[in-house]
């Protein structure tokens, strides 16, 4: 019988190749559109552009759980302290100014 993590080893390296096939896809899409201007200048173009900026960190993110779930405690642990600072300082931009302040 499987254990937990090889559970969720199998799950993440599923979700892994479905956002990594997903996120190749829309970067063929995003080139092939500047050359061939197929979609339209709006909100969906918008959300593609936007998908893209966060679509690499989302499979490094995935693959990176998988790798961590085959290792020990103390690497999980700084994996995860490194993604929240990523995510952290992505997505709140003023955070670093406000945490250099501090000091």
């Amino acid at each position: 019988m499987e254990n937990k993590n090889e559970k969720l080893e199998k799950v993440l390296d599923l979700l892994g190749e479905i956002l990594g096939f997903l996120t190749v896809v829309l970067y063929a899409v995003l080139i092939i559109n500047g050359t061939w201007q197929f979609i339209p200048q709006g909100t969906f173009y918008n959300i593609l552009v936007v998908a893209k900026s966060y679509a690499a960190l989302a499979v490094v993110a995935i693959v990176g759980l998988e790798a961590a779930v085959k290792r020990g405690f103390l690497f999980k642990l700084v994996f995860l302290i490194l993604l929240a600072i990523i995510v952290i300082f992505q997505f709140f931009p003023g955070t670093w100014a406000n945490v250099v302040s501090i000091f």
